[in-house]
């Protein structure tokens, strides 16, 4: 785990983030806060491609709490066949699907509480929601993220709170929207697990990560 870096480091980290890609984007293909929900709760151990290519099809069909409803979790489970977990997948969003008709008027709650009582949507997912669809600064810690946070001492934690901790302590006010989406993005095409492309990072001149890559 490398040391925190100190405030100057890290504020031009996001500085070049930001000039290369001002306004990153995530990868979960929605059309709303509905969709982008779904979406987020079945890339669970799952790559964003693949859960694009299932719910392709789905969404056009199926995109509000009552329409999936109608669909059923056998027609869902078809959907999203091709994606890990995806019965207990299904499940779960008919499940939630039917807790947002029946008390929350068939909308998606706009706080992190009431998102995370839904069956399937923990705190990543939550954090998800909240900024892509109603841009609070909510940071969501996943892998790459985590790897990132302690290879490159931006935001170090032997757990992912501490990790989420670190990015809303350290990380200016003014990166905050947009972190999570620069460090994942950072993470799944340059600063890979095995092979990270040091070659061509952006901050490999900050890094203290020992063994970079040519």
């Amino acid at each position: 785990m490398a040391r925190q870096l100190d405030y100057l480091t890290i504020r031009e980290i996001f500085r070049r983030f930001h000039a290369a890609e001002p306004e990153p984007k995530g990868e979960l293909d929605h059309v709303n806060a509905y969709t982008l929900l779904v979406a987020v709760a079945l890339s669970a151990q799952a790559t964003d491609v693949g859960v694009n290519r299932a719910t392709k099809a789905l969404f056009p069909i199926a995109d509000t709490p009552e329409k999936m409803l109608a669909l059923g979790e056998e027609a869902l489970t078809e959907h999203i066949r091709t994606i890990g977990l995806y019965r207990n997948k299904a499940k779960n969003v008919i499940r939630l699907s039917q807790i947002l008709v029946d008390h929350f008027g068939g909308e998606v709650p706009s706080s992190r509480a009431a998102l995370q009582s839904l069956p399937g949507v923990g705190r990543k997912t939550a954090n998800v929601v909240l900024n892509m669809w109603w841009r609070i600064p909510a940071q969501a810690v996943d892998t790459h993220i985590f790897r990132i946070g302690n290879r490159t001492g931006i935001c170090p934690g032997r757990d992912v709170d501490t990790v989420e901790r670190a990015i809303e302590d350290n990380i200016p006010a003014e990166y905050q929207q947009h972190a999570h989406h620069w460090l994942i993005l950072h993470g799944r095409y340059i600063c890979k697990a095995r092979k990270p492309a040091c070659g061509v990072c952006l901050i490999r001149d900050l890094c203290p990560y020992e063994e970079k890559t040519l």
